[in-house]
C-alpha cells in the first residue's frame, strides 16, 4: 500500500538552546528556511544568561516559542517535545543548523517507509564563523546503519554509527514511547535518543548531508583538535554505561534479550582500556582490569558480524597490542584507534573490509 504523500508530512522542528545567541540566529533561520512545506518551529530558550532571549523576540511571531528556567538539554527537549503535534521531529541544536532540504529529505524516506522510527543524514562541519570546513561526519570509510539494527544495538552498541542530535528525525509515535528524557542524561540526551529508538523499529540513513555541526571549541561533547583528552574518554565511559543501563531496561520492557554474553562494544572496551592504561587513579568503572578489558575486547571484535573478518581480526590485534604496550607507546596506538583523520590512508585500507549497507 502506497504511503502518505511526502509533502503532508508534517516536521516539528525543535530548536533548543542555552546561552549560543552568538549562533542562535543561524540556527532559527535555518529551521524557518526549510523547503518542505508542513515545518512547524519550536525554540525552547532553557534559561539563557546571554542575549538570546533578545534575539528570539525577533522570531516570536514565526516560531512556538518556549522560555524556560535552566535544566539541562534533556528537559530542554522535553519541554519542546510537548508542543510537538507533527509525523517527524528533529532536534536542533542552537550551535548547529540545518540544509534547507533536510526535513524533505526526511519526510520523503518516512512516506516511503512508515515504519521507520528514525532517519539519519551525514554532518558537515562548520567553524565558529559558520563557513563550511569540507570535513564529513561521519568518516567515509564507515557504512551507516539500516533497517532493523535492533540485533547489532543489543550487541555491540556504541559501534553502531550513530549521528548527533542535529543529523537525526525521529518519528513522534517513537518518541512518545521514550521521553520524558530521564534527568540521567541531562547534558547527553543525543545518547539516550539514538540509541534506545533503534529498538524500537527500522532506520533509515541517508548519503546526504542534512546538518551542519558547528565546532567552536566549547562543544560539550566534540574535543577542538584531533588529540587524546583522557577527561573527554572518561566523560564517554560514563555516558556509554548510563545508555546502557537505559538499553537494558528497555530491553527487558520489550522482551528482548542480548544474544550471547551480552554487549560487548569494541569502542566502549577500547576506551576504557585506554583509560585505565594512562590514567588508573581516575578511571570511572571500579573492577576494571587490563587483562580483562583486553579478553572482552577481543571477544567484542571477533563477533562483530558487521565487518569483514580482517577488520575483526585488526581490532582484536589492537588490544592485545594496547595491553601490552609500554605506557610511551599507548598515547600512539590510542589516537590512532580514535581519530580516523589522523590515518587517511589506513581508512582507505579499512573501507572495504566495512560491509556496505
Amino acid at each position: 500500500m502506497a504511503g502518505p504523500d511526502p509533502e503532508e508530512v508534517a516536521v516539528d522542528i525543535v530548536v533548543d538552546n542555552h546561552d549560543y545567541g552568538r549562533y542562535l540566529a543561524q540556527a532559527v533561520d535555518s529551521a524557518l528556511g526549510q523547503t518542505h512545506p508542513a515545518v512547524r518551529v519550536i525554540v525552547v530558550d532553557d534559561g539563557s544568561t546571554d542575549d538570546s532571549r533578545r534575539i528570539l523576540e525577533a522570531y516570536r511571531n514565526r516560531v512556538d516559542l518556549v522560555l524556560k528556567a535552566n535544566g539541562g538539554q534533556a528537559s530542554a527537549l522535553n519541554a519542546g517535545f510537548e508542543r510537538c503535534s507533527g509525523d517527524v521531529v528533529i532536534f536542533l541544536d542552537a550551535d548547529d543548523a540545518l540544509t534547507p532540504d533536510a526535513a524533505a529529505a526526511a519526510a520523503a524516506a518516512f512516506a516511503a517507509s512508515p515504519e521507520l522510527v528514525k532517519v539519519q543524514l551525514r554532518m558537515e562541519v562548520i567553524d565558529t564563523a559558520g563557513r563550511r570546513t569540507g570535513a564529513v561526519k561521519p568518516a567515509a570509510h564507515l557504512g551507516l546503519p539500516q533497517g532493523d539494527v535492533s540485533r547489532a544495538e543489543l550487541t555491540f552498541p556504541f559501534d553502531l554509527v550513530w549521528l548527533a542530535t542535529s543529523a537525526n528525525a525521529f518519528s513522534t509515535t517513537a518518541l512518545r514511547r521514550l521521553l520524558p528524557i530521564p534527568e540521567e542524561f541531562r547534558s547527553f540526551p543525543d545518547w539516550y535518543l539514538v540509541h534506545l529508538v533503534a529498538l524500537l523499529g527500522p532506520v533509515a540513513s541517508l548519503d546526504i548531508v542534512g546538518a551542519l555541526y558547528r565546532v567552536h571549541g566549547a562543544n560539550s561533547y566534540e574535543p577542538p583538535v584531533a588529540e587524546l583528552d583522557l577527561d573527554h574518554v572518561r566523560q564517554t565511559v560514563a555516558y556509554a554505561a548510563a545508555t546502557q543501563r537505559a538499553l537494558d531496561r528497555l530491553a527487558r520492557e520489550l522482551g528482548r534479550a542480548a544474544p550471547g554474553p551480552g554487549p560487548l562494544s569494541v569502542s566502549d572496551l577500547a576506551n576504557r582500556l585506554i583509560s585505565l592504561r594512562l590514567e588508573p587513579g581516575l578511571h570511572p568503572r571500579s573492577g576494571d582490569t587490563v587483562g580483562a578489558l583486553m579478553r572482552d575486547g577481543v571477544r567484542a571484535a571477533l563477533r562483530r558480524f558487521d565487518v569483514r573478518p580482517p577488520l575483526r581480526l585488526a581490532a582484536a590485534a589492537w588490544f592485545v597490542a594496547l595491553a601490552a604496550a609500554p605506557t610511551r607507546a599507548v598515547t600512539p596506538l590510542a589516537e590512532v584507534f580514535l581519530f580516523p583523520e589522523r590515518r587517511q590512508r589506513l581508512n582507505r585500507v579499512l573501507r572495504p573490509l566495512h560491509r556496505r549497507p
